[in-house]
């Protein structure tokens, strides 16, 4: 059973007297956006409490609960919030508490710059908190932020934040004329604050997936209200390619090369549109797209691009990772991600043109076969099927 509580307007609805009332009944309660710029009041037998970033379960000794990925969190606001809790008697543990490897942290750089903005825009200012929200947000979608799963790899953190203090005293020296920050002195914060958090990292992903198959309650938590958040859907169809590609760098698991990958490339057109720069590919990544669908909590899928894989005798699919020796069927992250390299396993080919198929019952049977078998592994109902490059050249299979 899973079950979201949302704020209607701006926020201070209530919410976190209601996720006390009603968390009770449900075994994990998950905190999936937002960082310390809100808050939420629980008054209880247990006294009145004052939530940033924990969830409001956290009251709860029996309930599990879950900082998600797509929180921020401030490594010290966490730090004294729990501490706050843990001196009005409430238990806080690694099995009590799970912060996910993939959520973003909140430096003192981006409260600093909050702070020199705000002033720098005097009588018009934003408005903000000045805990760095939206300069951390920034940042994460520029691919420029450090995550919690970061943490677990202290010999690589240095070179790391050398690298982003130097990107980022170009605006807080060049632009906001403030004195530059130094990579130990950020890497010294995050040895006090962020490495005592280290037995509460997890893939919370992977822990809600595995709850969810044990029939477990979650209830998920938003911190903002509607009229302060994004949108939110009721059904998510996921777009998923039959090969796998991937533009510009970074760990891509799968990743074909020479004669195979140009092959492949040709068959598919794997050319970007606007720089005709050929695009990476290989063959579908079982491990990355179960779990794609897992973080978008996609209902149904469309597979595309089935037709490419036509030429093909035998069809390579990357069924796990190896990393460091041993075989990993989760989506790992930071170093793991990085080493991490393809088991391959070959599925038959179906070598003829499929651009004609209507139904599931056209496609030769191993072409249904290989449908079949996506959809089984990525645990997701395939929807849709294309089987040409042309708009009515598909397969609706609900």
């Amino acid at each position: 059973m899973l079950t979201a509580i949302v704020g209607i307007n701006w926020g201070d609805e209530g919410k976190g007297r209601m996720v006390d009332l009603i968390s009770q009944e449900y075994d994990v309660v998950i905190r999936y956006q937002g960082g310390n710029n809100a808050g939420h009041t629980v008054v209880n037998e247990k006294g009145k409490f004052i939530l940033n970033l924990l969830p409001s379960g956290i009251l709860r000794d029996e309930t599990v609960n879950v900082m998600g990925p797509g929180m921020v969190i401030d490594l010290e606001h966490l730090t004294g919030e729990i501490a706050r809790l843990r001196d009005a008697g409430i238990k806080i543990t690694p099995e009590h508490l799970k912060i996910s490897d993939r959520a973003t942290i909140c430096m003192p750089y981006h409260k600093l710059l909050d702070c020199l903005e705000e002033d720098r825009l005097a009588d018009k200012k934003f408005g903000s908190t000045r805990r760095g929200i939206g300069p951390v947000y920034a940042d994460k979608y520029m691919k420029k932020a450090l995550r919690i799963g970061d943490l677990l790899h202290p010999e690589l953190l240095l070179d790391r934040l050398k690298d982003l203090m130097e990107w980022k005293n170009l605006t807080i020296v060049g632009g906001y004329h403030h004195e530059p920050i130094t990579a130990e002195e950020m890497y010294a914060w995050l040895e006090k604050f962020g490495f005592p958090f280290k037995d509460y990292i997890c893939d919370t992903t992977a822990y809600l997936g595995d709850a969810v198959k044990n029939g477990k309650k979650i209830l998920f938590e938003a911190q903002l209200g509607a009229l302060r958040d994004i949108y939110r859907v009721d059904e998510s169809i996921g777009i998923m390619k039959a090969y796998s590609t991937c533009v510009g760098e970074g760990p891509f698991t799968c990743e074909m090369f020479g004669a195979e990958a140009e092959e492949l490339r040709k068959a598919g057109n794997e050319y970007g549109a606007a720089t005709g720069r050929p695009r990476r590919v290989g063959g579908f990544d079982v491990v990355a797209s179960r779990y794609g669908v897992l973080a978008q909590g996609a209902t149904s899928i469309a597979l595309t691009k089935l037709d490419v894989l036509s030429y093909m005798k035998k069809i390579p699919v990357c069924v796990a990772y190896e990393v460091d020796g041993k075989r990993v069927d989760r989506f790992p992250n930071g170093h793991d991600l990085t080493v991490a390299k393809p088991i391959y396993e070959y599925l038959p080919g179906w070598n003829c043109d499929i651009s004609g198929c209507r139904t599931m019952k056209d496609l030769p049977k191993e072409a249904r076969d290989y449908v079949t078998y996506i959809e089984k592994v990525v645990a997701c109902p395939i929807q849709y099927v294309s089987v040409g490059a042309e708009r009515e050249e598909y397969i609706k299979l609900f």
